[in-house]
């Protein structure tokens, strides 16, 4: 169906599994997941990874984007280094929620080292069940984007 978000998702190697489990839950909520990799164990450079994911989203070739690494924090530094994108590192689901809500993030990063499994997919939840408020949090916004 034409209306159904696409959303990337990329890590470096420390987060391939957790990677791979959150892909395949939000294909179970209805997602079209565009899996940028890497396959392989490998050590590999999340910037390349976080900017990658970020290209895809800025462009509108995707909606959202989900990045891991290790601990969340320097995929989403390399991503939010993209013109026009908004990523947050999220350990719990009130800020992944927040995230979505008050900053109109359009990309989450997660930690694999920081979260287990199902406290990342209720993140994962909680990031994608939100809304952009809009009002205040618009101003606010596009102060962000300047």
């Amino acid at each position: 169906m034409s209306d159904t978000k696409r959303i990337v998702l990329s890590s470096d190697h420390a987060a391939i599994d957790l990677r791979q489990a959150v892909a395949t839950h939000v294909a179970a909520k209805g997602y079209e997941v565009v899996d940028i990799g890497p396959t392989t164990t490998e050590t590999t450079h999340y910037p390349l990874h976080g900017k990658a994911a970020a290209e895809r989203v800025a462009s509108g070739d995707c909606d959202l984007g989900i990045i891991l690494c290790g601990t969340g924090q320097g995929i989403m530094m390399a991503a939010n280094k993209v013109p026009g994108i908004r990523c947050g590192v999220c350990s719990d689901t009130f800020s992944a929620s927040m995230i979505r809500a008050h900053n109109n993030a359009n990309m989450l990063s997660i930690g694999a080292r920081v979260v287990g499994e199902g406290l990342a997919l209720a993140i994962v939840d909680a990031y994608l069940d939100a809304e952009f408020e809009g009002g205040r949090h618009g101003t606010r916004v596009d102060m962000i984007e300047g």
